[in-house]
């Protein structure tokens, strides 16, 4: 008595997705995977921003000055650390890979325990089931 539900292929596919984004995540396969999902973290970060504006006074005019300065710096800094990855130079950037593997491995973990005890549960009831039968 096998039993095929939504939740079965639920946990499945879930797992299976979870596994692979892991492989692409952590770069074990190609090292071009840690790359791309580095710069998919940074660019669905940037994406979030807001705006204000204020009527301009000299402290602002200050303020502004030295705010377009810092991106200046921010801009120069980004394109120094686009080229050390260029080059593989570039040391803290396993660090965001090492949380988000971490994180998905997991889950994957969390997924793999759920189907085990889900397949072990329906393995005892099937069990059940059948002593319970008249002979």
């Amino acid at each position: 008595m096998k039993q095929h539900s939504m939740y079965h292929s639920v946990l499945r596919v879930s797992s299976l997705v979870c596994a692979l984004l892991l492989l692409f995540e952590s770069g074990i396969i190609n090292e071009t995977t840690t790359e791309l999902s580095q710069n998919t973290h940074r660019y669905m970060a940037n994406a979030v921003g807001m705006s204000v504006g204020v009527k301009p006074t000299e402290l602002n005019t200050y303020t502004a000055a030295l705010t377009q300065k810092e991106r200046e710096l921010e801009a120069r800094e980004a394109a120094l650390r686009d080229r050390e990855i260029s080059v593989n130079l570039s040391t803290d950037s396993n660090r965001e890979t090492d949380t988000s593997t971490y994180v998905l491995a997991s889950i994957l973990f969390i997924l793999l325990v759920l189907i085990l005890l889900n397949y072990s549960l329906d393995y005892i009831r099937a069990k059940e089931n059948q002593d319970a039968l008249p002979v």
